[in-house]
């Protein structure tokens, strides 16, 4: 189904999405090419299913993550979508 142009109430999820992308991405980092824009948004397309979480999932990830027990070992910081985001785990010391 088509949409009307400049007409964000037709395509909610998808208006969504791109002000999101714009907030937590492009307003932060300069793409200079069409190569440079495919892979950061390969990047934040990744972190956004993998890592972000959405309230309307109970803040889970459309890809559901593991529960890491405490006993797991210390928390460490894994830099996504050029260190513009973190996602947390546990590593074994």
């Amino acid at each position: 189904m088509l949409t009307a142009p400049h007409a964000p109430w037709h395509n909610a999820f998808v208006e969504r999405f791109i002000g999101s992308a714009r907030r937590e991405c492009f307003d932060h980092v300069i793409v200079f090419n069409e190569a440079g824009l495919q892979r950061l948004m390969t990047l934040y397309c990744s972190y956004h299913e993998r890592s972000r979480t959405h309230l309307s999932l109970d803040k889970d990830t459309p890809i559901p993550r593991p529960v890491m027990p405490p006993d797991d070992g210390a928390i460490v910081a894994i830099p996504e979508v050029g260190g513009l985001h973190h996602r947390y785990e546990r590593r074994a010391a």
